[in-house]
Protein backbone atom coordinates (compact mmCIF):
# COMPACT_ATOMS: atom_id res chain seq x y z
CA UNK A 1 0.00 0.00 0.00
CA UNK A 2 1.61 3.37 -1.04
CA UNK A 3 2.26 5.94 1.37
CA UNK A 4 1.07 9.86 1.13
CA UNK A 5 3.66 12.44 -0.09
CA UNK A 6 3.30 15.78 2.10
CA UNK A 7 1.81 18.70 -0.28
CA UNK A 8 3.55 20.18 -2.84
CA UNK A 9 3.45 24.27 -1.77
CA UNK A 10 1.26 26.21 -4.57
CA UNK A 11 2.64 28.38 -7.01
CA UNK A 12 4.09 25.82 -9.24
CA UNK A 13 3.60 25.49 -12.81
CA UNK A 14 3.32 22.82 -15.75
CA UNK A 15 5.27 24.10 -18.59
CA UNK A 16 5.44 21.14 -21.55
CA UNK A 17 4.67 18.47 -19.12
CA UNK A 18 8.02 19.38 -16.89
CA UNK A 19 7.76 21.62 -13.21
CA UNK A 20 8.99 25.01 -14.03
CA UNK A 21 10.06 27.01 -11.61
CA UNK A 22 10.76 30.97 -12.45
CA UNK A 23 9.15 30.10 -16.14
CA UNK A 24 11.73 27.93 -16.68
CA UNK A 25 11.52 23.82 -17.29
CA UNK A 26 13.38 21.60 -15.07
CA UNK A 27 15.92 20.13 -17.40
CA UNK A 28 16.23 23.45 -18.59
CA UNK A 29 17.61 24.91 -15.09
CA UNK A 30 19.56 21.75 -15.11
CA UNK A 31 21.37 22.49 -17.89
CA UNK A 32 22.31 25.69 -16.93
CA UNK A 33 23.42 25.03 -14.13
CA UNK A 34 25.51 21.81 -16.13
CA UNK A 35 24.73 19.63 -13.45
CA UNK A 36 23.03 17.64 -11.00
CA UNK A 37 21.65 17.39 -8.16
CA UNK A 38 20.57 21.28 -8.27
CA UNK A 39 18.90 23.67 -5.11
CA UNK A 40 16.56 26.27 -7.52
CA UNK A 41 15.09 28.93 -5.43
CA UNK A 42 12.04 31.08 -7.00
CA UNK A 43 12.15 35.10 -6.45
CA UNK A 44 8.39 34.52 -7.20
CA UNK A 45 7.63 32.76 -4.13
CA UNK A 46 9.68 34.63 -1.85
CA UNK A 47 7.70 38.13 -3.25
CA UNK A 48 4.24 36.14 -2.31
CA UNK A 49 5.10 35.31 0.35
CA UNK A 50 6.39 38.61 1.71
CA UNK A 51 3.09 39.93 0.09
CA UNK A 52 1.01 37.75 2.10
CA UNK A 53 2.78 38.63 5.32
CA UNK A 54 2.96 42.14 5.07
CA UNK A 55 -0.55 42.43 4.37
CA UNK A 56 -1.09 40.03 7.09
CA UNK A 57 0.55 41.43 9.93
CA UNK A 58 0.35 44.97 11.56
CA UNK A 59 2.48 48.17 9.85
CA UNK A 60 3.88 48.32 13.69
CA UNK A 61 5.68 44.50 13.43
CA UNK A 62 8.75 44.67 11.50
CA UNK A 63 10.14 41.05 9.22
CA UNK A 64 14.04 40.08 10.14
CA UNK A 65 15.23 37.33 7.77
CA UNK A 66 17.25 34.07 9.56
CA UNK A 67 20.26 34.07 7.03
CA UNK A 68 20.68 30.23 8.79
CA UNK A 69 17.97 29.12 7.18
CA UNK A 70 19.09 30.01 3.83
CA UNK A 71 22.82 31.59 3.13
CA UNK A 72 22.84 31.89 -0.51
CA UNK A 73 23.84 35.27 -1.79
CA UNK A 74 21.36 35.56 -4.04
CA UNK A 75 18.90 34.98 -1.80
CA UNK A 76 20.02 37.17 0.61
CA UNK A 77 20.58 40.26 -2.17
CA UNK A 78 16.99 39.60 -2.83
CA UNK A 79 15.74 39.50 0.42
CA UNK A 80 17.48 42.74 1.42
CA UNK A 81 15.32 45.43 0.20
CA UNK A 82 12.39 43.15 1.04
CA UNK A 83 12.82 42.69 5.02
CA UNK A 84 13.97 45.04 7.92
CA UNK A 85 16.69 43.40 9.57
CA UNK A 86 18.93 39.84 9.17
CA UNK A 87 19.48 37.72 12.35
CA UNK A 88 22.92 35.65 12.19
CA UNK A 89 24.54 32.99 14.16
CA UNK A 90 28.20 32.98 13.63
CA UNK A 91 31.20 34.54 12.26
CA UNK A 92 30.96 33.01 9.20
CA UNK A 93 27.77 34.78 8.44
CA UNK A 94 28.57 37.95 9.82
CA UNK A 95 31.38 37.48 7.21
CA UNK A 96 28.85 36.51 4.26
CA UNK A 97 26.35 39.48 5.46
CA UNK A 98 29.22 42.67 5.12
CA UNK A 99 30.60 40.58 1.98
CA UNK A 100 27.23 41.28 0.54
CA UNK A 101 26.93 44.89 1.64
CA UNK A 102 24.36 44.78 4.40
CA UNK A 103 23.50 47.41 6.80
CA UNK A 104 25.61 46.09 10.35
CA UNK A 105 23.06 48.54 12.45
CA UNK A 106 20.29 46.02 10.65
CA UNK A 107 22.10 42.98 11.86
CA UNK A 108 21.71 40.89 15.00
CA UNK A 109 23.92 37.97 16.58
CA UNK A 110 22.47 35.40 18.53
CA UNK A 111 23.51 31.51 19.73
CA UNK A 112 25.31 30.42 22.54
CA UNK A 113 28.89 29.79 22.45
CA UNK A 114 30.34 32.32 20.89
CA UNK A 115 34.35 32.66 20.60
CA UNK A 116 35.71 35.65 21.80
CA UNK A 117 36.94 36.68 18.14
CA UNK A 118 33.68 36.30 17.23
CA UNK A 119 32.41 38.80 19.85
CA UNK A 120 35.36 40.97 18.67
CA UNK A 121 34.25 41.04 15.00
CA UNK A 122 30.14 41.66 15.50
CA UNK A 123 31.64 44.71 17.73
CA UNK A 124 33.83 46.30 15.52
CA UNK A 125 31.29 46.02 12.70
CA UNK A 126 28.59 47.54 14.77
CA UNK A 127 26.53 44.67 14.47
CA UNK A 128 23.68 44.21 17.69
CA UNK A 129 24.72 41.28 19.91
CA UNK A 130 22.29 39.20 21.55
CA UNK A 131 23.87 37.86 24.66
CA UNK A 132 22.80 34.23 25.55
CA UNK A 133 24.88 34.18 29.34
CA UNK A 134 25.87 36.76 31.95
CA UNK A 135 29.43 35.63 30.83
CA UNK A 136 29.11 36.08 27.00
CA UNK A 137 27.85 39.73 28.32
CA UNK A 138 31.08 40.31 30.74
CA UNK A 139 33.42 39.40 28.01
CA UNK A 140 31.84 41.71 25.22
CA UNK A 141 31.87 44.32 27.68
CA UNK A 142 35.30 43.53 27.92
CA UNK A 143 36.38 43.26 24.75
CA UNK A 144 34.81 46.44 23.73
CA UNK A 145 36.44 48.39 26.38
CA UNK A 146 39.84 47.11 24.59
CA UNK A 147 38.81 47.93 21.55
CA UNK A 148 36.96 51.49 22.63
CA UNK A 149 33.96 50.82 20.99
CA UNK A 150 30.39 51.23 22.53
CA UNK A 151 29.12 47.64 22.03
CA UNK A 152 25.44 46.91 21.18
CA UNK A 153 23.85 44.51 23.39
CA UNK A 154 20.79 42.89 23.45
CA UNK A 155 19.98 40.06 25.73
CA UNK A 156 18.35 36.67 24.74
CA UNK A 157 16.00 35.63 27.37
CA UNK A 158 15.01 31.50 27.82
CA UNK A 159 11.22 32.24 29.22
CA UNK A 160 9.64 29.63 31.68
CA UNK A 161 6.95 29.26 28.63
CA UNK A 162 7.58 27.53 25.14
CA UNK A 163 5.49 27.16 21.94
CA UNK A 164 3.93 24.45 22.05
CA UNK A 165 3.38 22.36 18.93
CA UNK A 166 6.64 23.54 17.80
CA UNK A 167 9.09 21.35 15.83
CA UNK A 168 12.22 22.41 17.88
CA UNK A 169 11.97 24.17 21.07
CA UNK A 170 13.84 27.13 22.18
CA UNK A 171 12.35 28.02 25.35
CA UNK A 172 10.78 26.84 28.49
CA UNK A 173 13.01 25.26 31.05
CA UNK A 174 16.74 24.58 31.18
CA UNK A 175 18.44 25.23 28.16
CA UNK A 176 21.41 26.24 26.11
CA UNK A 177 20.07 28.98 24.98
CA UNK A 178 19.22 32.56 26.47
CA UNK A 179 19.61 33.92 29.79
CA UNK A 180 16.74 32.66 32.12
CA UNK A 181 13.92 35.16 32.47
CA UNK A 182 13.98 36.27 36.41
CA UNK A 183 18.38 36.80 35.09
CA UNK A 184 17.64 38.93 32.59
CA UNK A 185 16.70 42.42 34.58
CA UNK A 186 19.70 42.65 36.23
CA UNK A 187 22.11 41.74 33.32
CA UNK A 188 20.07 44.81 31.31
CA UNK A 189 21.05 46.75 34.40
CA UNK A 190 24.89 45.98 34.61
CA UNK A 191 24.77 46.03 30.79
CA UNK A 192 23.54 49.69 30.67
CA UNK A 193 25.38 50.74 33.63
CA UNK A 194 28.79 49.84 31.83
CA UNK A 195 27.90 52.38 29.45
CA UNK A 196 26.37 49.48 26.45
CA UNK A 197 24.39 50.98 23.74
CA UNK A 198 20.87 49.07 25.46
CA UNK A 199 19.04 47.11 22.38
CA UNK A 200 16.55 45.16 24.16
CA UNK A 201 15.66 41.40 24.49
CA UNK A 202 15.22 38.51 21.72
CA UNK A 203 12.69 36.04 23.22
CA UNK A 204 12.79 33.18 20.86
CA UNK A 205 10.32 30.32 22.02
CA UNK A 206 10.69 27.70 19.03
CA UNK A 207 10.47 26.53 15.35
CA UNK A 208 7.93 24.81 13.19
CA UNK A 209 4.60 25.13 14.47
CA UNK A 210 2.05 25.08 12.13
CA UNK A 211 -1.26 25.86 14.45
CA UNK A 212 -2.76 29.80 14.83
CA UNK A 213 -3.42 29.19 17.92
CA UNK A 214 -0.12 28.25 19.96
CA UNK A 215 1.46 31.27 18.02
CA UNK A 216 -1.10 33.78 18.98
CA UNK A 217 -0.42 32.13 22.93
CA UNK A 218 3.29 32.75 22.26
CA UNK A 219 3.41 35.37 21.43
CA UNK A 220 0.91 37.06 23.69
CA UNK A 221 3.14 35.76 26.33
CA UNK A 222 6.19 37.41 24.79
CA UNK A 223 4.63 40.74 24.83
CA UNK A 224 3.88 40.31 28.51
CA UNK A 225 7.37 39.27 29.79
CA UNK A 226 8.96 41.90 27.62
CA UNK A 227 6.58 44.36 30.06
CA UNK A 228 7.86 42.53 32.71
CA UNK A 229 11.17 42.78 32.31
CA UNK A 230 11.23 45.80 31.12
CA UNK A 231 9.41 47.12 34.15
CA UNK A 232 12.46 45.74 36.20
CA UNK A 233 14.72 47.25 34.24
CA UNK A 234 13.43 50.47 34.75
CA UNK A 235 14.30 52.00 31.06
CA UNK A 236 11.84 51.77 28.20
CA UNK A 237 12.32 48.84 25.69
CA UNK A 238 14.26 50.33 22.86
CA UNK A 239 13.69 47.07 20.74
CA UNK A 240 11.90 42.99 21.10
CA UNK A 241 12.92 40.50 18.55
CA UNK A 242 9.92 38.06 19.50
CA UNK A 243 11.00 35.31 17.38
CA UNK A 244 8.48 33.54 14.97
CA UNK A 245 7.72 30.14 14.61
CA UNK A 246 5.86 29.87 11.69
CA UNK A 247 5.81 26.64 10.08
CA UNK A 248 5.68 25.49 6.71
CA UNK A 249 3.40 22.39 5.75
CA UNK A 250 5.76 19.11 4.64
CA UNK A 251 3.79 16.03 5.46
CA UNK A 252 0.76 15.05 4.67
CA UNK A 253 -2.04 16.01 6.30
CA UNK A 254 0.19 19.11 7.65
CA UNK A 255 -2.01 22.74 6.97
CA UNK A 256 -0.66 25.69 6.14
CA UNK A 257 -0.28 28.32 8.84
CA UNK A 258 -3.96 30.60 9.09
CA UNK A 259 -1.40 34.02 8.70
CA UNK A 260 -4.46 36.15 8.65
CA UNK A 261 -5.53 35.08 11.93
CA UNK A 262 -2.06 35.29 13.27
CA UNK A 263 -1.95 38.80 12.14
CA UNK A 264 -4.99 39.95 13.52
CA UNK A 265 -4.42 38.66 16.67
CA UNK A 266 -1.26 40.91 16.56
CA UNK A 267 -2.52 43.88 15.51
CA UNK A 268 -4.61 43.79 17.96
CA UNK A 269 -1.69 42.92 21.05
CA UNK A 270 0.07 45.73 19.70
CA UNK A 271 -2.94 48.29 19.41
CA UNK A 272 -2.76 48.95 23.08
CA UNK A 273 1.01 48.25 24.15
CA UNK A 274 2.06 50.04 28.10
CA UNK A 275 4.14 52.62 27.77
CA UNK A 276 7.51 50.67 28.36
CA UNK A 277 6.79 48.86 24.76
CA UNK A 278 5.11 52.12 23.56
CA UNK A 279 8.68 53.34 21.45
CA UNK A 280 9.84 49.75 20.95
CA UNK A 281 11.08 48.55 17.97
CA UNK A 282 9.23 44.98 17.37
CA UNK A 283 10.38 42.52 14.79
CA UNK A 284 9.27 38.71 14.04
CA UNK A 285 12.38 36.73 13.44
CA UNK A 286 11.37 34.34 10.37
CA UNK A 287 13.79 32.03 8.17
CA UNK A 288 12.01 28.67 6.92
CA UNK A 289 8.86 30.80 6.53
CA UNK A 290 9.92 32.86 4.14
CA UNK A 291 11.30 30.70 1.85
CA UNK A 292 11.08 27.04 2.68
CA UNK A 293 8.48 26.77 -0.08
CA UNK A 294 10.43 28.62 -2.36
CA UNK A 295 13.43 25.86 -3.14
CA UNK A 296 13.34 22.93 -5.55
CA UNK A 297 15.61 19.89 -4.92
CA UNK A 298 16.47 18.30 -8.54
CA UNK A 299 17.99 15.38 -9.17
CA UNK A 300 18.76 12.67 -11.87
CA UNK A 301 17.54 8.62 -11.40
CA UNK A 302 20.94 7.06 -12.42
CA UNK A 303 18.88 3.24 -11.98
CA UNK A 304 15.67 1.70 -11.33
CA UNK A 305 16.15 -1.53 -9.88
CA UNK A 306 13.53 -4.04 -8.48
CA UNK A 307 14.85 -6.14 -5.17
CA UNK A 308 12.54 -8.80 -3.99
CA UNK A 309 9.47 -7.04 -5.55
CA UNK A 310 10.33 -3.70 -4.76
CA UNK A 311 10.66 -1.22 -7.49
CA UNK A 312 13.87 1.54 -6.41
CA UNK A 313 14.25 5.00 -8.18
CA UNK A 314 18.14 5.70 -7.15
CA UNK A 315 19.09 9.12 -7.84
CA UNK A 316 21.86 11.29 -7.38
CA UNK A 317 21.02 12.79 -4.51
CA UNK A 318 20.29 12.09 -0.86
CA UNK A 319 20.60 12.84 2.36
CA UNK A 320 23.60 14.86 1.86
CA UNK A 321 21.47 17.80 0.64
CA UNK A 322 18.33 16.98 1.95
CA UNK A 323 18.95 15.58 5.68
CA UNK A 324 15.08 17.16 6.29
CA UNK A 325 13.14 14.91 3.01
CA UNK A 326 15.08 11.81 4.81
CA UNK A 327 13.46 12.17 7.85
CA UNK A 328 16.94 12.64 9.45
CA UNK A 329 16.45 15.82 10.66
CA UNK A 330 14.69 16.23 13.92
CA UNK A 331 11.52 14.04 13.25
CA UNK A 332 10.95 11.09 14.85
CA UNK A 333 8.62 9.09 12.89
CA UNK A 334 9.59 9.40 8.91
CA UNK A 335 6.84 10.52 6.65
CA UNK A 336 7.17 11.54 3.53
CA UNK A 337 7.70 15.18 2.06
CA UNK A 338 5.83 16.42 -1.33
CA UNK A 339 8.02 15.00 -3.74
CA UNK A 340 7.49 14.28 -7.63
CA UNK A 341 8.83 13.51 -10.84
CA UNK A 342 9.83 16.99 -12.21
CA UNK A 343 10.02 15.76 -16.11
CA UNK A 344 6.54 14.18 -15.70
CA UNK A 345 5.45 16.56 -14.06
CA UNK A 346 1.74 16.16 -15.41
CA UNK A 347 1.36 12.53 -16.12
CA UNK A 348 -0.57 10.04 -13.44
CA UNK A 349 1.00 8.61 -10.52
CA UNK A 350 0.54 5.22 -11.07
CA UNK A 351 3.83 3.39 -10.09
CA UNK A 352 4.76 3.04 -6.77
CA UNK A 353 8.15 3.09 -5.98
CA UNK A 354 10.65 3.67 -3.13
CA UNK A 355 12.87 7.13 -4.57
CA UNK A 356 17.14 6.80 -2.44
CA UNK A 357 19.86 8.52 -3.07
CA UNK A 358 23.45 7.41 -3.35
CA UNK A 359 25.28 7.07 -0.48
CA UNK A 360 25.94 3.53 1.38
CA UNK A 361 23.44 4.16 4.27
CA UNK A 362 19.93 2.53 4.37
CA UNK A 363 19.06 6.22 5.96
CA UNK A 364 19.44 7.73 2.65
CA UNK A 365 15.77 7.78 1.02
CA UNK A 366 14.05 10.99 -0.40
CA UNK A 367 10.65 8.84 -0.03
CA UNK A 368 8.70 5.21 1.05
CA UNK A 369 6.07 3.49 -1.25
CA UNK A 370 5.40 6.61 -3.19
CA UNK A 371 2.71 6.53 -5.75
CA UNK A 372 4.37 8.74 -8.90
CA UNK A 373 4.26 8.35 -12.76
CA UNK A 374 7.20 5.68 -14.36
CA UNK A 375 10.47 7.26 -14.14
CA UNK A 376 13.15 5.77 -15.87
CA UNK A 377 16.97 6.49 -15.72
CA UNK A 378 17.40 9.71 -16.95
CA UNK A 379 14.55 11.35 -15.27
CA UNK A 380 14.36 14.32 -12.91
CA UNK A 381 12.91 13.71 -9.11
CA UNK A 382 12.03 16.87 -7.44
CA UNK A 383 12.08 17.36 -3.79
CA UNK A 384 9.89 20.39 -3.02
CA UNK A 385 10.05 22.61 0.69
CA UNK A 386 13.99 22.49 0.32
CA UNK A 387 14.24 26.02 0.41
CA UNK A 388 15.71 26.70 4.04
CA UNK A 389 17.63 24.31 6.17
CA UNK A 390 18.89 22.00 2.63
CA UNK A 391 22.35 22.87 1.35
CA UNK A 392 24.10 24.08 5.05
CA UNK A 393 22.15 22.28 7.16
CA UNK A 394 22.65 18.36 5.56
CA UNK A 395 26.50 16.70 6.07
CA UNK A 396 27.52 17.77 2.41
CA UNK A 397 30.64 16.33 2.83
CA UNK A 398 29.10 12.78 3.63
CA UNK A 399 30.93 10.11 1.32
CA UNK A 400 32.83 12.93 -0.86
CA UNK A 401 29.88 13.52 -3.07
CA UNK A 402 30.16 17.37 -3.20
CA UNK A 403 27.70 19.89 -2.41
CA UNK A 404 24.92 20.85 -4.97
CA UNK A 405 24.47 23.54 -7.21
CA UNK A 406 22.27 26.34 -6.36
CA UNK A 407 20.79 29.12 -7.86
CA UNK A 408 17.82 31.75 -8.00
CA UNK A 409 15.41 32.07 -10.73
Amino acid sequence: MSKPLGPIPPGYETLEGELAVGGKRASALVTEAGRTPLFVYSRSHIDQRMTDLRAALPQRIGVNYAIKANPHPDVIRHLEPLVDGFDIASAGELELALSIGLDPSRISFAGPGKRDDELESAIAAGVTLNCESEGEADRALTIAQRLGRTPRIAIRVNPDFELRGSGMKMGGGAKPFGVDAARVPDLARRVIAEGAAWRGLHIFTGSQALSSHDIIETQGNVLKLAKELSDAVGVPLPKLNMGGGFGIPYFPRDKALDLPAVGAALSEMVADLPPVLARAELCLELGRFLVGEAGVYLCRVVDRKVSYGVTYLVTDGGLHHQLAASGNFGTVVRRNCPVAIASRFDAPADDEVNVVGCLCTPLDRLADQALLPRAEVGDLVAVFCAGAYGATASPSAFLGHGPAAEMLV
